[in-house]
């Protein structure tokens, strides 16, 4: 379980930055910005976990328990078209960036899930791994994923074939089939191999 030894060692406003959906064939990439008071409710810090770990309902409930307490969070996102024109690495920068840069204090110290950090107005420090052992950055893992997912079920209700209200555009059967029957939509990441592949052999039927 994340907690908040990383916060603590650190004398200042701390923010916990991670991204969601590098991985999709579809859809933004979205990363978001936390900053947890240091007087953490217990019953909130139980509700914080890597992203990946939680239901989407505990998800949920997380996101809206951090609304609720009045926590400092953010969000930025890069489109299709910035991750095709930067690659998904330099466009995940871009969003964690963007998230810390909407924050409405700016942090003295940004610590970034991965070993890549992006450029911040203030220092920053990479965490391996950082969503199972930072609660600022499981909280903004938390806080990611379910903007994200969100995004993808608005926009699954105008391609409502390609089942993004499940699979948030990651590549898992029924969407792969979906590309074989009806090609890509603007939404989908041009770039990405599969669908790139599909698109080579729509054009060639």
């Amino acid at each position: 379980m994340p907690d908040f030894a990383i916060e603590s060692a650190f004398d200042g406003l701390v923010a916990g930055v991670d991204e969601v959906g590098r991985g999709p064939l579809a859809g933004p990439v979205v990363a978001a910005a936390v900053v947890l008071p240091r007087a953490l409710p217990v019953s909130l810090a139980g509700l914080i976990d890597d992203s990946k770990q939680l239901t989407a309902e505990a998800r949920e409930t997380a996101f809206a328990a951090l609304r609720a307490c009045g926590v400092d969070m953010a969000v930025g996102a890069a489109s299709v078209t910035e991750i095709a024109r930067l690659n998904i690495l330099h466009a995940s920068l871009l969003a964690m960036s963007r998230a810390v840069s909407r924050l409405p204090t700016q942090p003295e110290l940004a610590l970034i899930d991965g070993n890549r950090a992006p450029r911040l107005a203030c220092p920053a420090r990479c965490v391996v791994g950082g969503d199972a052992l930072s609660l600022s950055i499981a909280a903004a893992s938390i806080v990611a994923k379910v903007v994200r997912d969100r995004a993808m079920a608005r926009l699954a209700r105008r391609h409502p074939a390609y089942g993004w209200e499940q699979n948030a555009g990651y590549g898992t059967a029924q969407h792969r089939a979906a590309l074989h029957r009806h090609g890509a939509t603007v939404h989908h990441r041009a770039g990405f191999g599969t669908v790139r592949q599909l698109a080579l052999m729509l054009d060639a039927d």
